[in-house]
């Protein structure tokens, strides 16, 4: 199996839904690609932090500065010259 195989059916192997035969080629390939395994390792970590639906607050003055970065970008982009 090559990352490319691996990255096309990577939802359903993270899902539980790929047929079990090729899942094991899925952790033969992971076992030795590194790259792979962090990728599957992070899509499964984002997943768990999703699921647990916990919105978090952000600090006032970093939601101050973010809603002025996004204000002055709004701006340069949808400004007619």
């Amino acid at each position: 199996m090559k990352c490319q195989d691996l990255l096309k059916q990577l939802n359903e192997y993270v899902d539980g839904t790929l047929d079990p035969s090729v899942c094991e080629e899925f952790e033969k390939h992971m076992a030795g690609c590194n790259p792979c395994q962090v990728v599957v390792d992070n899509i499964r970590k984002t997943i768990m932090l999703y699921k647990a639906g916990e919105p978090y607050e952000l600090p006032a003055a970093f939601r101050e500065k973010l809603h002025a970065a996004l204000r002055q970008k709004w701006k340069e982009t949808h400004t007619p010259e």
